[in-house]
């Protein structure tokens, strides 16, 4: 035991005399050396406050349909004698279209015609024996009366004969035609579809809890898959006072402009209302918000030193957050390792990341 406690004292003498020279050099110990040092200040990225033009938007979907579209029908039975136009083609407002078997009507007015004829000659003779006091005025009175029936009785003959040509009563393009030349029409059977779709119109839905935020004039953008990477602008021109009673929606129409002709009546749409226009807006990434409960923070940088900042937040876009209160446009912000960050830390500062 004398043995091993002379060892022991040996190796601690030993250890005092190192220390001893490693103070005299201006060492120190390498625990002692560790103990005093501090880590670095936190690294962050940060960023200027930006401003972007911001506008509230609501999402729905609607159809494409045509200004004006019609069902060409015939007023009067007949037999299809002429087939004035083509397929797929547009045509003038007036331009005849169809024509059916006019002679029944063509004799029909012939006769009309010659009967009243003579029906004013009558009244001419009358009115000159009842100038002359020779005639009775009953005579007059007859002759008034049978000139005003064949004057009525030519007029339906002559509109008779005019709507066995059925023209085009706008302008537009002609669909497919649904008879052919001989076949016998009947009044109100289908011809042919006309469509103008200079202009089309939008119908769309959207809820209810918006409505008081809806007016007439305001901006819609649409998008259509038929026709991908390419929206099409106009305005709401009409608001149907009766709300949808089952989707609890307003129904809006717009009307859009077809400037390259590739827009069709019954087209799919992606619609976009633009409700309200705020100008420039303090956008932030979301990354740069410290949620506290139902508030929310950011670190404002000032002196090397981020301070936590109590902000209101507005609308969000992709990835970024309008503020509304809280930050000023000169602002710098930490935008990435905010978590990280206590009140009034100082921090090391990188840019933020592009791309």
């Amino acid at each position: 035991m004398r043995w091993v406690f002379a060892i022991l004292l040996a190796a601690a003498a030993a250890l005092g005399v190192g220390t001893y020279v490693l103070q005299l050099r201006g060492g120190q110990p390498a625990a002692a050396a560790g103990s005093s040092t501090e880590p670095p200040p936190p690294m962050v990225e940060t960023a200027p406050i930006t401003l972007e033009k911001l506008t509230r938007e609501i999402e729905a979907v609607g159809s494409l349909r045509s200004n004006e579209a019609i069902i060409v029908r015939p007023e009067i039975a007949g037999r299809i004698t002429e087939i004035l136009f083509e397929e797929g083609q547009p045509v003038k407002k007036g331009m005849p279209l169809i024509r059916l078997d006019a002679a029944i009507a063509e004799a029909q007015l012939a006769q009309a015609e010659a009967s009243l004829a003579l029906s004013r000659a009558n009244y001419e003779r009358a009115q000159d024996l009842y100038r002359r006091q020779v005639g009775t005025q009953r005579a007059l009175d007859e002759a008034v009366a049978k000139l005003r029936a064949d004057e009525a009785a030519a007029a339906l003959a002559k509109a008779t004969l005019d709507k066995m040509t059925i023209v085009a009563p706008f302008s537009g393009i002609v669909g497919l035609r649904r008879v052919s030349i001989g076949d016998y029409v009947n009044p109100g059977q289908d011809l042919v579809n006309l469509e103008n779709i200079e202009l089309l119109t939008v119908d769309f839905r959207i809820p209810e809890i918006y409505a008081s935020q809806l007016a007439v004039g305001q901006t819609v953008r649409i998008r259509l898959d038929a026709i991908p990477n390419t929206a099409y602008e106009g305005k709401v021109y009409a608001i149907d006072p009766a709300h949808d009673p089952n989707g609890r929606a307003v129904i809006l129409r717009a009307r859009i402009a077809n400037r390259d002709g590739l827009l069709r009546s019954g087209m799919f749409a992606r619609v976009t209302l633009l409700i309200e226009n705020r100008g420039e807006a303090i956008m932030v990434p979301e990354t740069a918000l410290v949620p506290a409960g139902d508030e929310h923070f950011v670190y404002k940088l000032s002196d090397g030193k981020a301070y936590l900042t109590k902000v209101k937040l507005g609308l969000r876009r992709r990835g970024k957050v309008e503020i509304v209160e809280g930050l000023k446009r000169d602002d710098i912000i930490v935008t990435e390792g905010a978590l990280k960050l206590r009140d009034g830390a100082t921090v090391r500062t990188a840019p933020a990341a592009t791309g």
